[in-house]
């Protein structure tokens, strides 16, 4: 077993260091509002610190899942930063849904101070995160990936290096890139229905047995249909991940047509008071009309 520290703890960060201390693993917790990491601790045992750099004193390895790049840089090279006490051949994973940009900037500071860098963003949502059964997409060195790969266990089902130091990042931004697409094409395909006076859980129940099948289509049509979306990935978060994969695609020249009328069709859905509402809310726009 492991010393580790868990930076972050959010819908997702807070049940996936749950894991690692049931895995058995010595875990100590940093978030920005300390009572979030004092009910951990209750919870959970194990320890909290008053900042990122206390936190990573003596791990082992250091886990954090925070906001974005602004975020991922104040929690690891900020004046209380993690980067500050990393011990030599230490290794920082971070499951941030960031850019590619930052993950080399940070590997980078971590080559240079002797310890490791992963960029590991994961796909799965909360009911994942709480299941321990997310899919971790890395980039970063093998060697230290393979370390950190059976600590990260306690809470997937799928951890893969993908490639070099960004290549995790990327990787995520070809996952929300699909799920938009997905989501949208779900969203019309039910408003079809609706138009044309199917039932659209016949529809989806006899279609998602065919080629048309998806995650998408199996959790989230009954939801869809019944306009109930205050649960799941918010819409700001999927917009916030949207910008990276288009700002990626303008520096890469892909092209992301798609991509990009999605996320307009996103914004229209914060205009509707939407921000919080889980990604499957695009159908509201379409019934509204």
């Amino acid at each position: 077993m492991s010393r580790v520290a868990f930076i972050g703890l959010g819908v997702m960060g807070y049940p996936m260091a749950g894991h690692l201390r049931k895995a058995g693993h010595e875990v100590t917790v940093y978030n920005r509002t300390q009572a979030k990491a004092e009910n951990w601790v209750a919870a959970h045992g194990g320890a909290f610190a008053k900042t990122p750099k206390e936190a990573a004193a003596g791990a082992e390895f250091v886990f954090a899942c925070v906001g974005n790049d602004d975020d991922l840089r104040e929690v690891t090279v900020g004046a209380e930063g993690a980067f500050h006490r990393m011990e030599k051949g230490a290794v920082f994973v971070d499951h941030t849904t960031a850019s590619a940009a930052v993950a080399r900037e940070l590997f980078a500071v971590a080559e240079t101070s002797g310890f490791a860098f992963i960029d590991a963003p994961v796909s799965g949502g909360q009911a994942g995160a709480e299941n321990g059964v997310l899919t971790v997409m890395a980039g970063g060195e093998a060697a230290a990936f393979e370390r950190a790969a059976s600590v990260i266990d306690a809470y997937a089902r799928m951890a893969r290096l993908i490639g070099p130091s960004g290549a995790g990042q990327l990787t995520k931004m070809v996952n929300q890139i699909c799920i938009a697409g997905l989501v949208e094409g779900l969203a019309e395909a039910l408003h079809f229905a609706k138009q044309a006076g199917l039932d659209a859980e016949a529809v989806i129940e006899t279609i998602s047995k065919g080629a048309a099948q998806s995650w998408q289509m199996e959790n989230r049509y009954k939801t869809m249909i019944e306009g109930k979306f205050d649960f799941g990935f918010a819409v700001d978060w999927m917009r916030k991940d949207l910008s990276i994969c288009l700002d990626e695609a303008r520096q890469n020249g892909a092209h992301l047509p798609v991509t990009a009328l999605v996320d307009q069709f996103y914004s229209e859905v914060q205009a509707m008071g939407g921000k919080r509402w889980d990604t499957s809310s695009l159908i509201a726009r379409l019934n509204k009309v």
